[in-house]
């Protein structure tokens, strides 16, 4: 038995930079019919093919909780994460995880749909991440492997799931 969490609608502010980014194809193919120059019709078939790469192999589109593994699904492919391997899954509000992880830098995609890949963090070395919204972190420590930092819609349910598999798997 398995249970699905959709990725989590994304904060205001992810909205806001994701709106302003999906207008910069328009904007260059509007440039390139007016203008008949090739460097904005280079620009606007890059970011088109950026954009559709972004969305179909770096932004999950949920989360599957099964007794052995959890499967974060993309569009285009499937992470899989054996149960066996996760130590320990919490809630996380955004200070606290500056407070346990310290500065961060994305290594990866930031601000079209979320933010998806590493972080460097200064106390914890590498992070990896999928979220869509600074709120309902949730932080799930991996044995092997760098912490994981997801945002499922109905995080607390989430993490009640996914708990309720590792005890059962244990």
């Amino acid at each position: 038995m398995s249970q699905s969490f959709a990725f989590a609608p994304m904060s205001p502010a992810i909205k806001g930079i994701t709106i302003i980014l999906l207008l910069l194809p328009p904007l260059f193919g509007v440039w390139a019919l007016i203008s008949r120059e090739p460097t904005p019709v280079g620009v606007f078939l890059f970011l088109i093919a950026l954009y559709i790469a972004v969305w179909l192999w770096c932004r999950p589109s949920r989360f599957v909780v099964s007794q052995n593994h959890l499967d974060i699904v993309f569009p285009g492919w499937r992470r899989r994460i054996a149960m066996r391997d996760i130590s320990h899954i919490h809630w996380v509000s955004k200070e606290q995880f500056n407070q346990e992880f310290g500065w961060a830098i994305r290594i990866g995609v930031g601000g079209l749909w979320g933010g998806f890949g590493w972080l460097w963090t200064g106390r914890r070395g590498l992070v990896e991440f999928y979220v869509s919204t600074v709120d309902g972190l949730i932080l799930i420590e991996r044995s092997p492997g760098p912490p994981l930092l997801i945002t499922p819609e109905h995080p607390h349910q989430f993490i009640e799931v996914t708990q309720a598999m590792l005890t059962s798997s244990s």
